[in-house]
């Protein structure tokens, strides 16, 4: 006799109602637990770091929406964890991957990191502080 979704448990797992806030929650973790680790080991080699770390602060901003901070966390999750497409220990196009996860999800998003994410990643990073002043 076949079972329904709801005797499996499975029917939440095909909700994606109910997978979002476990999948956010999941990559939320992931960042938490590795991103300024990743960011101090790879120090000077990742030509994005300052992107990074904004979406990081925009992510971790309260005020920011879940839509946006979902996206964010997925692409500094994949950013953190170390199965990608390109290990980053290969020379030169380690980081490739990354950076177009990256830059395509903070392209899809870019409205809501806001001049305070950025002053924050620069003061994170102790990079010279830029003309960036004015809050969106």
């Amino acid at each position: 006799m076949a079972r329904s979704h709801e005797q499996t448990g499975m029917g939440a797992a095909l909700d994606p109602d109910h997978q979002l806030p476990a999948v956010i929650a999941r990559n939320e973790k992931t960042v938490h637990d590795g991103f300024w680790r990743k960011m101090a080991r790879f120090a000077g080699k990742i030509p994005f770091a300052e992107e990074a770390a904004a979406a990081w602060f925009c992510a971790r901003d309260p005020k920011t929406p879940l839509r946006v901070k979902a996206t964010l966390l997925a692409a500094l999750a994949y950013f953190v964890t170390p199965v990608d497409l390109i290990p980053d220990v290969v020379a030169v196009f380690g980081f490739t991957d990354d950076a177009a996860v990256l830059m395509a999800a903070i392209g899809l998003v870019s409205s809501h990191i806001l001049p305070r994410h950025r002053q924050a990643a620069r003061a994170a990073l102790h990079l010279a502080p830029s003309n960036d002043t004015a809050e969106k």
